[in-house]
Formats: structure tokens, C-alpha cells, sequence
């Protein structure tokens, strides 16, 4: 589905990236972890073309992503970021519709398809009586349900999602990961998840790709990746490893 073979990436002469390989095949979710710098929003932002690589190559369905147009992209790729307020009103039912632009809807003009579409991803993400409330209104942890909404109202085969329980609560952080499961199993979808929880990267993701100063320190498994070693190496943290008694997964908490 996508394919990132020795990407680096560039901010003006500094590095940020270098080297970084992986397949995200479909059905699967890969986590993307590592502390504050280590170039995880940045690969994210490389891989619908928001911002260029410096070297390597991107393959979307097996064709460099450069082939592809800005709408093609769309179609295929929808992006949950950290940023997303909003800087005009608009109502919470508007922007879940903005999102079926790229397939073929315009805004303004959408079908009666294109909002029952919106309404069941708005029903999805616990917000069935938000519809007419406006995005300026609402609180963080409201708009970033609201924009995982639009991710999932435009059908895209590949989900890349930047800290997208940043501002949820507990619940509704396992709601989040559950539908994105869901979304994968079901649709033949696949997503990239950046997160600073560890425990509910092992919870949910298929994958774990460590980043350390732009570079992949490791890769594989939840089980394989948390380990003791890599999380002190990286993290500089102590942590204690068990299983969580409900699901068997890898359970991480910190020595403080």
C-alpha cells in the first residue's frame, strides 16, 4: 500500500530524517513512537506529499507518489493532525463533509450519500447530536473527534494519524484506536499512528517503529521493540515490563 524505502528529509541544510524504510501493508497499523524531535509529525507529513523528501522514494500502490494528484492523494490518504482548529465558522457537520471533497463531492453541493456518510462517522465517534454545533466552539478533545469524523467520512484506504488522542479522555482514546481497528479489519484499510502512550501502541498497533534523532532505532513487534533496553536507550527512562492481565500484550510503566 505504502511503501517508504530510505527516505531523509530536509528542513533547509539540517537533517531530519534519514534513512527510514518500511511497508504499511494493508490491514495493518503500524505506531510511531519516540520522544519530542525524533522526526515522527515529519515522516507522517512526507508520506501524503505535504512536505518533500530530500532522497529515497514514497511508492503508493507500488507507483511513486509524485505521480499521483493533489485530489488522487486525497482520495487515497486522510491525515488526523495535531493542528486543527479551525480559523473561520463552520459547522461540525460542514467539515466531516469537507471531506468527501475528493471524492467527487464539492462543498456546498453534497449528496444525500456524502451526509449519511458524515452522519454515521459523526454517530461513530460519539458525536450523533454535534452536527450543528460550530468547530470554534468546541473543546480540544471534541474537534479531534470531530477530525478523526472526516478521516473516516472520506473513505480513504490509508489513515495517518498524528497524536490523535492528544486531549481525549480514557474512553474515548480506546474509542479512537477500536475504530481505526475496525477500519482496518473491515475496509481494507491501513493507518500510521503517532503516540506517546507505549501501552496502548501495544494494545492496538500491529507494528512499532522506534525513532531516535530521525533514524529508526527499531522495528517490529510491539513485544520485540518494547523492551527494556530500547526504551531506556531511547527515552532515558527505567521502566518495568509485564502483561497486561487482560489481553497478554506487553504492559509498560515507568520507574519514576
Amino acid at each position: 500500500m505504502i511503501e517508504a524505502r530510505d527516505i531523509s528529509i530536509k528542513y533547509g541544510t539540517c537533517d531530519v530524517v534519514c534513512g527510514v524504510t518500511f511497508d504499511l501493508r494493508v490491514g495493518e497499523i503500524i505506531a510511531l513512537l519516540g520522544p519530542n524531535g525524533a522526526g515522527k509529525t515529519t515522516v507522517i507529513r512526507s508520506l501524503n506529499g505535504t512536505i518533500p523528501i530530500a532522497g529515497g522514494e514514497i511508492l503508493l500502490d507500488g507507483a511513486p507518489l509524485q505521480r499521483y494528484s493533489r485530489r488522487e492523494i486525497a482520495r487515497q490518504i486522510a491525515v488526523v493532525a495535531q493542528e486543527n482548529e479551525t480559523k473561520f465558522p463552520v459547522t461540525v457537520l460542514e467539515y466531516v463533509l469537507a471531506g468527501r471533497f475528493a471524492n467527487g463531492s464539492a462543498f456546498g453541493w453534497e449528496t444525500d450519500a456524502d451526509i449519511e456518510i458524515a452522519r454515521t462517522a459523526l454517530s461513530q465517534c460519539d458525536l450523533e447530536d454535534f452536527g450543528e454545533r460550530l468547530m470554534n466552539e468546541l473543546s480540544g478533545g471534541e474537534r479531534q473527534r470531530v477530525v478523526l469524523a472526516r478521516a473516516l467520512a472520506t473513505d480513504a484506504r490509508v489513515l495517518l494519524l498524528d497524536e490523535p488522542t492528544a486531549n481525549l479522555d480514557l474512553a474515548h482514546q480506546a474509542m479512537m484506536f477500536r475504530l481505526v481497528r475496525e477500519r482496518c479489519r473491515d475496509a481494507n484499510a491501513s493507518a500510521i499512528v503517532i503516540t506517546h502512550d507505549l501501552n496502548l501502541a501495544a494494545e492496538f498497533a500491529d507494528l512499532v517503529m522506534l525513532l531516535r534523532g530521525g533514524e529508526v532505532f527499531a522495528f517490529g513487534r510491539p513485544d520485540e521493540v518494547l523492551t527494556e533496553s530500547n526504551l531506556n536507550e531511547v527515552y532515558n527512562v527505567q521502566v518495568l515490563l509485564d502483561a497486561n492481565p487482560a489481553s497478554g500484550k506487553v504492559r509498560v510503566t515507568t520507574v519514576y
